[in-house]
């Protein structure tokens, strides 16, 4: 045998080998306890779809998947601890609009490779928010009374957020540009008191994750004027959409289940396809559905492609808006 044939020959097997050795390593995955990252504390939606999805790839694959919250930075700790992970499927994590899409426009820096970024493995679930006003303080009963008595009194009232980049944030950034008003953003440090402070009067309003703030609306604490999905809510089925006053308005959280970058894609493609047979489970999307959530599940492909579209959009919102970098 020439050495070039036998060189050809000899590429040609080790391809084959491995090949076969990452096939076989799908087939067998896992064979011990896997680490789900959640970037967020405990008790929030993340964290609930997290738990939710890994108690069910513990029954389906035979081996502990552990949650571990790891939060701060708006996602970017944990994010950056996964990104650093081994990428062999044994480290995961969860990701949302904000920690996927806004802080690659809003952070100057990030503890992870934007370009490389993770391997996006099913989005989980979709989140509509809700535009909420004091009656009060806010003398409107639809969207476009509301959109005129902004441009009547350009910069005096007042919105609030879970934080500076939140999705609840850009989602009055969003209404302020495309409706051409302005609002004063007041920024807390997480939602539940936002939605208090609104309450009481000390915020003229805000967009809210629907599960909180159809709590206070069927309260008859506030008024909701719309949700922010392109179709209804079934928690709110009588209040309309923004999109029906401002078309192709749309502004939901998201919550998607990632794996660091370089990790196999024949382990990426099982964990998908085991995440969507979850998510497709009627007793999986009741309990979704009955959070106010739309349950997904999609391919990596698809996921890519939908983060890529979320990363664009907010992209525009961000700097349309000229809030600072973090």
């Amino acid at each position: 045998m020439s050495l070039k044939r036998f060189m050809t020959f000899a590429a040609l097997a080790a391809s084959i080998s491995v090949l076969g050795t990452h096939a076989g390593h799908a087939d067998d995955y896992p064979t011990k306890t896997v680490t789900v990252v959640v970037p967020f504390a405990a008790g929030g939606n993340t964290d609930t779809f997290g738990r939710l999805v890994a108690e069910e790839l513990d029954k389906r694959l035979g081996q502990r998947f552990i949650v571990e919250n790891k939060p701060g930075a708006g996602g970017n700790v944990g994010l950056g601890d996964l990104a650093r992970s081994k990428p062999d499927g044994y480290t995961i994590g969860l990701g949302t609009v904000s920690s996927n899409a806004i802080n690659q426009t809003l952070y100057k820096a990030l503890p992870y490779d934007k370009e490389k970024g993770f391997a996006p493995i099913s989005l989980i679930a979709t989140l509509p928010n809700v535009l909420v006003v004091n009656p009060d303080k806010i003398k409107a009963n639809t969207v476009p009374e509301l959109i005129e008595l902004l441009k009547k009194e350009p910069g005096k009232h007042t919105y609030a957020s879970s934080g500076v980049g939140t999705s609840i944030h850009l989602a009055g950034e969003l209404l302020a540009n495309k409706a051409g008003v302005k609002m004063t953003h007041i920024p807390y440090k997480g939602s539940s008191q936002a939605i208090l402070d609104v309450v009481a009067g000390h915020v003229d309003m805000m967009f809210d994750n629907i599960p909180t703030a159809a709590q206070q609306v069927k309260a008859g604490k506030v008024k909701a004027l719309a949700v922010t999905s392109l179709d209804k809510a079934a928690l709110l089925p009588e209040v309309p959409t923004m999109a029906s006053v401002i078309p192709g308005f749309e502004a939901t959280s998201w919550h998607g289940i990632f794996a660091p970058p370089g990790t196999p894609p024949e382990i990426v493609d099982k964990l998908s396809k085991e995440v969507q047979a979850i998510l497709h489970e009627p007793a999986m999307k009741a309990k979704l559905e009955a959070m106010g959530a739309t349950p997904v599940g999609n391919t990596p492909e698809e996921f890519t492609a939908f983060i890529q579209g979320e990363t664009g959009k907010w992209a525009e919102v961000i700097k349309a808006a000229d809030i600072p970098l973090q």
